[in-house]
């Protein structure tokens, strides 16, 4: 294989394959908050601090606010330290394959075929939580600049929709959930944002 990325081409990708696209993605909750109408979504946290303070469980997620930054910093130190230790790895075993070739030199074949797994479900995984959580941004600039308004089995995924399904009443009309196509007796819902971009 011939080289052709130089030094600065490799930080940068690097730098995007430890950080990734989540913290531009998913940054808004983690400063806000997000309050969940179920206990589906709600971080077991919360019903630990419950039990523990005899309480009422809140459900959602509280804002962290400016203490993000905090979060922020304590990431980006493991982020270098990520960096680092592939910096040493790549000058010790010089060929490509990332993890999976540095684990089937030092470790053997079973773990490296466990470790290549591995990698392939953790991008899989990341990118369906960026592409949600983009979905969900593109949907509220749709509505606020151009007006469209996406019904909810377009842009949600199946357990929400079928959430608000059980609640009745009001909600179904407020949320549109009533709009599902059927099919094979069954409402379906997808977020289909989100479905577009893993499928690109």
């Amino acid at each position: 294989m011939k080289r052709t990325l130089n030094a600065f081409d490799l930080t940068c990708i690097g730098i995007g394959a430890i950080i990734g696209t989540g913290i531009f993605a998913l940054i808004g909750t983690a400063i806000a908050g997000q309050t969940f109408p179920t206990r589906l979504e709600t971080p077991i946290l919360n019903f630990i601090q419950a039990w523990l303070s005899g309480a009422d469980v809140i459900l959602g997620r509280a804002g962290a606010g400016p203490a993000v930054a905090i979060s922020l910093f304590v990431a980006a130190l493991a982020c270098g330290f990520a960096a680092l230790c592939y910096a040493e790895l790549a000058s010790m075993i010089p060929v490509s394959g990332s993890a999976y070739t540095y684990s089937y030199a030092t470790l053997g074949e079973i773990i490296a075929w466990i470790i290549g797994w591995d990698l392939i479900l953790e991008y899989a995984v990341g990118n369906m939580a960026v592409a949600v959580g983009w979905s969900g941004y593109f949907v509220k600039l749709c509505g606020s600049l151009f007006g469209l308004k996406f019904p909810i089995w377009a842009v949600n995924d199946y357990r929400t929709a079928s959430d608000l399904i059980a609640k009745g009443g009001d909600t179904l009309k407020d949320f549109s959930s009533t709009t599902l196509p059927i099919i094979a007796g069954h409402p379906i819902a997808l977020n289909f944002p989100a479905l577009v971009i893993v499928a690109a």
